[in-house]
């Protein structure tokens, strides 16, 4: 109800989205559905940005021909585990962001807020779009689905191959699917709280 504390998830569900999940490099054979796509999407939209700006956009690319279009543009290192992903989400964000806001902020437009400061609208779309990547992968992992980001590609060859007709630049790369432990590496250490968090 309104009001009470949010329940706390279970040991499982907190092993599934954060101490047992693992950034993913090789695939189960499969193939991911529209339907799919649009689980996760209707979670991840739901996170919060700066002033409900949610610049993010997803392209998921899963076809043969999206897979062709993309694999020119993959770093070496990484040719492999896209070859293998059901579905490669590139992870974008709308330079026209902006223009959606009377729709996302019905109180107050807040388009001039943005138009014509170009400065801005990459700063909040950059900041928020990467928000978003990071509430996409959590709905992802909340749905079942493994994930494996990735910053090694050719992010100018993929906006003007993939992106420029719709305005968007890409941020980052994640395959999604259901991993293999094949291709799993020994999980490296984290910090802990006293060397990363600060107390005031």
């Amino acid at each position: 109800m309104e009001g009470e504390p949010a329940l706390h998830l279970d040991d499982g569900a907190l092993a599934q989205l954060f101490t047992e999940a693992r950034s993913h490099n090789s695939w189960r054979e499969e193939r991911l559905s529209s339907a799919d796509f649009r689980a996760i999407y209707a979670l991840a939209k739901w996170g919060p940005t700066t002033a409900n700006t949610t610049p993010a956009r997803f392209l998921f690319v899963h076809t043969a021909e999206g897979k062709e279009r993309l694999m020119p543009f993959i770093a070496a290192g990484n040719v492999d585990k896209v070859k293998s992903a059901p579905c490669t989400v590139i992870i974008a964000w709308d330079t026209l962001f902006h223009e959606k806001m009377p729709q996302l902020f019905p109180s107050r437009d807040m388009s001039a807020t943005f138009a014509g400061k170009d400065d801005l609208i990459a700063e909040v779309g950059f900041r928020s779009s990467t928000l978003q990547g990071a509430y996409f992968m959590m709905a992802a992992r909340a749905l079942g689905f493994d994930c494996g980001p990735m910053s090694g590609f050719d992010l100018a060859g993929v906006d003007r191959e993939l992106l420029a007709e719709r305005k968007w630049k890409a941020n980052f790369l994640c395959n999604i699917g259901h991993g293999t432990p094949g291709g799993l590496f020994p999980r490296n250490p984290r910090l802990d709280y006293e060397q990363a968090c600060v107390e005031l």
